[in-house]
C-alpha cells in the first residue's frame, strides 16, 4: 500500500472512530447474491486493505445449504482463497448496529492477481467495459418485492405470511401492515443512503415493494445488493423472515425484479431518445430492446435463477413468459413506460427477486450491447392485453431448459465469459440435480396413501 493509500485509510479510521465505529463489516455476493462477510476491528483496517482478507473460493460454490458444489477451481484445485479487499468508497454505517460500518470488497484471485471469474461485481464491471467501448453508460433504477413472514412453529415451513388479509393491493398505511413494518424499514433504509425512495404493500398479503433511485449501473447494483441484504438484516432482528424467494406460496403469486434502463450518450444525453424516431425511441433504444428480445431464452437463467422461478411464471400472473415488448403495457417483457426526452427507458419485467443483481444487469446489459453491435430490430409492439402464445415466443419453463438456452447461447456468454459461464452452468446444474433427487410432500400427499 503506497504511503498516499495509507493516508487515506487513516482519513476513514479517524472519521469512523469519532462516529465511534471501532468495526467494519466487509461483505460481497457470491454466486446466487448471499452476502459474504466478515468484521475487521478498525485498528487491523490498513491490513486488510494492504494485504487483503482470504476466503475459500469455494465459498462461490456453496450452496444455501452449505454444500460445496464441484465446480472448477474449488474443490479440485484443493480449496485455494480468493483475497478480499475493502472498497472503502461504499463504507457507510449500519443504522441498526451500533458502532458498524459496512462496505464492499474487491475480490482477485491471488495467483493471478485478476479478478476471480466468478465475482459477481467484476464480472458486471467486463460487461461495463464493453458497453463504454461502444460509448454508451447505462443507468438502471431497480424495484424488487419480497415477503414478509412470521414464526408459525405448527406449519410445515415453520413460517407464515405477515398481517394475512386479502385485497390490501396497493396501499400504504395499517390496513396491511399493521406493525409499520414498510415504514420502519425505509427510514432505516434512508439512514442506510441506498437511494431507497418509496414502497408499498404490494398484490399479496406480507408482500411489499420498495423502489431504488436510478443511477450508473454498478452503483444501482451495490445498491439492490446491499439493499436485499439489509432488509433480510431488520426482519431477522425482529425475529421474522423477509424472502425474495421468487414463489413462496402456492396460493399467492410471486416476488418481481424489475429494472427501468437507460443509456447515456458521450455527451450525457439520453442515448435511448429521439422524439422524430416512431414511438420516441432511438436507434440505440430499438436495437437494445431486439438485443433483450434476441437473447430473452438464455437471460432467463440467470434472472430466474432458482427451481422455484419457474413456478411464479403462468397466465394472468403478471409475470412474463413470453418474448414480446409494448408500449406503457404491463402484460410484455419488455415494457416501454410512457416517459420520454430525458426518461426515456426500457423496463425489463422478466426477473424475479431472487436474481442475483449483478448477474441479472451483466446479462440484460450484454443482451443489449449485442443488440446495438447487430443493429438489430425488434418486431411490432404488442397490443392489447398479452400472453397469448400465437403472437409470441415461449421462455424456457423449467430450469434445466433456460440453462440449456444459456449454455447454446454462446454470443451472449462469450460477452460475460467463459470462466463465470462455466462456474454458473456447474453449480446450477448441481442444484437441479439435488432437487431431482429430493423427494417433495406434494408426492407424498399425491401417492403415499393410494399407490
Amino acid at each position: 500500500m503506497s504511503a498516499h493509500d495509507s493516508a487515506q485509510v487513516r482519513q476513514h479510521m479517524d472519521r469512523l472512530a469519532a462516529d465511534g465505529i471501532d468495526v467494519v463489516r466487509v461483505t460481497y455476493p457470491d454466486l446466487i447474491g448471499t452476502d459474504r462477510a466478515r468484521d475487521v476491528l478498525l485498528d487491523h483496517l490498513p491490513s486488510a486493505c494492504d494485504h487483503g482478507l482470504a476466503f475459500c473460493r469455494a465459498v462461490y460454490h456453496t450452496s444455501p445449504q452449505g454444500d460445496v458444489v464441484d465446480v472448477a477451481g474449488g474443490l479440485d484445485a484443493g480449496l485455494p482463497d480468493i483475497c478480499v479487499r475493502p472498497d472503502l468508497s461504499t463504507l457507510t454505517p449500519l443504522p441498526w448496529e451500533p458502532g458498524v460500518a459496512a462496505c464492499l470488497g474487491d475480490v482477485t484471485d491471488p495467483a493471478t492477481g485478476a479478478p476471480a471469474p466468478e465475482s459477481p461485481r467484476d464480472l458486471l464491471r467486463h460487461v461495463l467495459d464493453q458497453c463504454a467501448a461502444e460509448g454508451i453508460e447505462p443507468v438502471v433504477g431497480p424495484e424488487l418485492e419480497y415477503f414478509l413472514c412470521d414464526p408459525a412453529p405448527g406449519s410445515p415451513t415453520g413460517w407464515q405470511r405477515y398481517a394475512e388479509a386479502p385485497g390490501n393491493v396497493y396501499t400504504a398505511g395499517r390496513r396491511g401492515d399493521p406493525d409499520g413494518h414498510l415504514l420502519r424499514t425505509l427510514r432505516r433504509l434512508r439512514a442506510l443512503d441506498i437511494g431507497a425512495s418509496m414502497g408499498n404493500h404490494e398484490f399479496s398479503s406480507g408482500q411489499f415493494e420498495i423502489n431504488l433511485t436510478h443511477s450508473a449501473a454498478l452503483d444501482a447494483a451495490d445498491r439492490a445488493f446491499r439493499f436485499k441484504s439489509a432488509v433480510k438484516e431488520l426482519a431477522r432482528a425482529e425475529g421474522r423472515l423477509a424472502t425474495f424467494m421468487a414463489k413462496p406460496f402456492n396460493d399467492e403469486g410471486g416476488s418481481g425484479f424489475h429494472v427501468h434502463v437507460s443509456c447515456l450518450d458521450g455527451d450525457g444525453h439520453n442515448a435511448f431518445a429521439d422524439p422524430a424516431a416512431p414511438h420516441g425511441l432511438s436507434a440505440t433504444a430499438r436495437h437494445a430492446v431486439a438485443g433483450v428480445l434476441a437473447h430473452a431464452p438464455a437471460l432467463t437463467a440467470l434472472l430466474n435463477p432458482t427451481v422455484n422461478s419457474y413456478k411464479r411464471f403462468g397466465p394472468d400472473t403478471l409475470a412474463p413468459w413470453l418474448v414480446d415488448w409494448g408500449l406503457d403495457n404491463r402484460s410484455a417483457m419488455v415494457r416501454i413506460p410512457p416517459e420520454r426526452g430525458a426518461g426515456t427507458r426500457f423496463e425489463l419485467r422478466l426477473a424475479d427477486a431472487s436474481a442475483n443483481p449483478y448477474l441479472l444487469l451483466a446479462g440484460t446489459l450484454a443482451a443489449a450491447l449485442l443488440g446495438v453491435r447487430a443493429g438489430q430490430e425488434p418486431p411490432a409492439p404488442l397490443e392489447g392485453y398479452g400472453y397469448d402464445t400465437t403472437r409470441a415466443a415461449t421462455l424456457p419453463m423449467t430450469l434445466p431448459a433456460a440453462l440449456d438456452a444459456f449454455e447454446a447461447d454462446t454470443a451472449l456468454t462469450d460477452v460475460l465469459g467463459k470462466g463465470f459461464t462455466a462456474a454458473f452452468l456447474a453449480y446450477k446444474r448441481d442444484e437441479v440435480a439435488r432437487f431431482q433427487r429430493h423427494v417433495t410432500d406434494w408426492e407424498f400427499t399425491e401417492y403415499a396413501h393410494h399407490l
